[in-house]
């Protein structure tokens, strides 16, 4: 199994986990964009652009810089490649367990050809 730090693969998987949180890491992966226009564009409260915005640098996935009165926000230094390597482990457990229980299901089949059986339908 892959080794990773849980607490920044968690602090991840958790930010991820809100759709809005995606959504603004997709808008600003097109361009960098001040809290205030972020909670317009996603049509919500500032306080709650703040919160989700917070979670988000917590897991290191953003970085806001205020410039006057204006907080801006851009991706963080984060590339996911823990969580991405975390994932891959688990994809290729899952391949693994696909493979054999088709080779149990082929087999069955086969079984029952052998016997005369009639396939279900």
């Amino acid at each position: 199994m892959v080794q990773y730090t849980r607490s920044r693969v968690d602090a991840s998987f958790a930010a991820l986990s809100d759709a809005t949180r995606r959504g603004v890491l997709e808008q600003l992966g097109r361009a960098d964009a001040s809290i205030t226009g972020l909670a317009e564009k996603f049509h919500m409260t500032l306080t709650g652009m703040k919160k989700h915005v917070g979670v988000l640098e917590q897991a290191g996935l953003v970085t806001t810089e205020k410039v006057g009165r204006v907080r801006t926000c851009k991706l963080g230094p984060r590339r996911l490649e823990e969580e991405a390597a975390w994932i891959e482990a688990y994809r290729q457990l899952w391949d693994a367990r696909f493979d054999e229980l088709d080779k149990v299901v082929e087999e069955l089949k086969r079984k029952g050809r052998i016997h005369g059986r009639k396939k279900r339908r």
